[in-house]
């Protein structure tokens, strides 16, 4: 015989109620019903559970033992659903999650903040790396999703969206003349020397910088190239030069530095944010995505 879960069920009931026609009543089942599946249920443990008066019943000290683990084990139940049905949706588990360096200052601690928020079981395992190699984990399953500023080269067995937009902004040394500006054009920085994204690294953005400067009307003296942003501050606050950064770029802690806004066609909505996951996503991929574009515009 078995020990089903409506059979504990029976049993705490009649433990509460210590009276078999309300908890009968309480079941919905028949009195003689209720009496013949606590029988049953003694046989299968295998010791008297209650004590039975004319008017009323009372738990052995084994019963009420049992009363206590057969809550337990309903609980443990119910618990193991609840996480299962969550984790089917989504809504509970581990999702693997990569970003470009350039996202970690301001876009994924707002991700983590709106993750414990809106979806507080799910958690993320964060992975920090280039463009190009995060849709390679992509494809050899390493990753669940990930968020990037160029497109890769072949996308075809990946699923893209846009998720966000930035705005362009230049990033001055301190002491620049200009550094007190509240928002500048490009054509105000004519005579200074430049350090720029490698093309190699992120070539949409290094492409529409050039395509900025090339409707500015001039070519930028291009003093370095640099693979990622800490390489771009790192030359402005030597002084050297002034770079195109993305405006969240202000929320930085960088010694040294200013940052613009910049007034020039096409600095505004410049830089994409990228979601990209492949075309069959883990179930926590469609729930995360469900809140992103708002997470990367809201603040902590």
């Amino acid at each position: 015989m078995d020990l089903t879960p409506r059979l504990l069920e029976q049993f705490i009931a009649l433990a509460d109620e210590k009276h078999y026609g309300r908890a009968a009543e309480q079941l919905t089942m028949s009195q003689p019903s209720l009496s013949q599946a606590i029988q049953r249920l003694e046989r299968i443990v295998g010791v008297r559970l209650l004590d039975r008066g004319s008017r009323s019943v009372e738990l052995t000290p084994a019963g009420a033992a049992f009363a206590a683990d057969a809550r337990s084990l309903l609980d443990a139940q119910e618990s193991a659903l609840a996480r299962a049905r969550q984790i089917a949706s989504g809504d509970a588990g581990e999702i693997r999650v990569g970003y470009v360096p350039s996202f970690g200052h301001w876009h994924v601690p707002r991700l983590l903040s709106a993750l414990a928020r809106q979806l507080p079981d799910l958690r993320a395992q964060l992975t920090q790396a280039s463009s190009m190699a995060l849709v390679e984990a992509l494809r050899l399953g390493s990753l669940d999703l990930a968020f990037i500023r160029s497109l890769p080269p072949r996308s075809e067995d990946m699923e893209i969206s846009e998720i966000s937009w930035e705005r362009f902004a230049v990033a001055l040394p301190e002491a620049h003349p200009l550094a007190g500006a509240a928002e500048l054009a490009l054509s105000d920085l004519q005579q200074d020397s430049w350090v720029l994204l490698s093309e190699r690294s992120v070539p949409d953005l290094a492409r529409a910088c050039m395509l900025m400067f090339r409707q500015a009307g001039y070519p930028p003296q291009v003093r370095a190239r640099a693979e990622d942003l800490s390489g771009l501050l790192g030359y402005v606050t030597s002084g050297l030069c002034v770079a195109i950064v993305s405006e969240h770029t202000a929320e930085l802690s960088f010694p040294g530095i200013r940052v613009v806004p910049l007034t020039d066609d096409g600095a505004k909505d410049a830089i994409p944010v990228y979601a990209v996951h492949r075309p069959t996503p883990h179930p926590a991929v469609l729930a995360l995505l469900r809140h992103a574009d708002t997470w990367f515009s809201e603040g902590p």
